[in-house]
């Protein structure tokens, strides 16, 4: 086995603790990075939080760094290449969804980066709060090297899971695109869809969200709790992106959409009501996606080197994830932690 160091929690809710972990030895397929630096998403806290999970755990899922080693087989990476990975670590590669390049909708279900079940041994996957993460080769991905590659690491999982809708629905000039709540998921999706052309709207709670959604690029801004500006607003977009992280009701927002406008809900993914009727008149459509699927994911990264795009990030030493942790359960980040693990060296 290889040995790295990187931080797991032994129960619920309690502090992340540094520890030896270990990795398995290089298949002929894999590749070993050295990870640089890992973002925070709310899935690594919901991970170590939840009372009937297996523990010890160890979170992390969108990272970046460099490849330290490659096993016997691996000709597309080298040692010292820069590269990424997201929430998705292998996959079945026969099924429909695979052979179609959406891995991340494996019908055998994809390997997680941590949680997950290797499909070789059987074992648990291990997240990437630590100095190094072995992984097959098909899922490692080129990063742009202008880029801060602290910025990067948040792109391979918000940042492809709203890039995947906006190229399925084309969006490019003319199209008509509503975001729907400017987090972690949302402030991306303005970037994306600015720098692909399209007529950006955010649609925010919060009338003092309107700056911040202007100096992402958005063109307007609706406050969707102000009735005169919703009214006013009324089926004047194609494409709407939710990526509002709770409960709530979507009825507001369809009635934004144009005749065959799509919602597009990313944000929250429990039970939804709605009335069928606001879907009939117009002809609307309520859709769903998660993560990226290979191609779309390298193809985001190309997009993201060419336009200068990267999530806007507050990186903190990965010794300080616990800080990050409690600030992250208060709402008090914009737009992304993001762990250096130089520290563990």
């Amino acid at each position: 086995m290889r040995a790295t160091t990187g931080y797991r929690a032994t129960a619920p809710n309690t502090p992340l603790e540094r520890a030896v972990l270990e990795r398995r030895e290089l298949r002929p397929g894999d590749v070993a990075v050295e990870v640089s630096h890992c973002g925070v998403c709310h899935t690594d806290l919901h991970l170590t939080s939840d009372p009937s999970g297996t523990y010890p755990v160890t979170p992390g899922h969108e990272f970046v760094g460099t490849v330290a080693a490659v096993g016997s087989d691996v000709t597309d990476f080298s040692v010292g290449d820069a590269v990424a990975v997201g929430n998705i670590v292998d996959s079945c590669g026969r099924c429909d969804m695979c052979v179609a390049d959406q891995e991340n909708f494996c019908r055998e279900f994809p390997t997680l980066t941590y949680g997950g079940t290797d499909r070789i041994d059987g074992t648990t996957t291990i997240g990437a709060y630590s100095r190094e993460y072995v992984v097959r080769d098909a899922f490692v991905y080129r990063r742009p090297v202008g880029l801060d590659p602290a910025a990067v690491a948040p792109l391979m999982c918000a940042g492809v899971t709203v890039w995947e809708p906006l190229r399925r629905w084309n969006v490019g000039p003319g199209v008509r695109v509503g975001i729907a709540g400017i987090g972690g998921l949302g402030h991306l999706a303005v970037k994306f869809a600015r720098a692909l052309g399209a007529e950006v709207t955010v649609i925010t709670t919060s009338a003092t969200k309107v700056g911040e959604a202007a100096a992402l690029g958005a063109d307007s801004t609706v406050v969707s709790t102000n009735t005169e500006q919703m009214s006013a607003a009324r089926g004047s977009l194609d494409l709407i992106v939710d990526c509002v992280p709770v409960p709530h009701d979507v009825a507001p927002y369809l009635s934004l959409l144009a005749l065959d406008g799509t919602l597009c809900s990313l944000g929250f993914l429990g039970p939804q009501s709605i009335e069928i009727m606001d879907l009939l008149v117009g002809r609307k459509s309520l859709s769903s996606a998660g993560s990226g699927g290979r191609r779309y994911t390298q193809e985001m990264l190309d997009f993201c080197g060419e336009h200068g795009i990267t999530a806007d990030v507050e990186t903190v030493p990965s010794a300080e994830v616990g800080h990050a942790f409690d600030r992250l359960r208060k709402g008090d980040v914009r737009y992304r932690f993001v762990l250096d693990m130089s520290d563990l060296d």
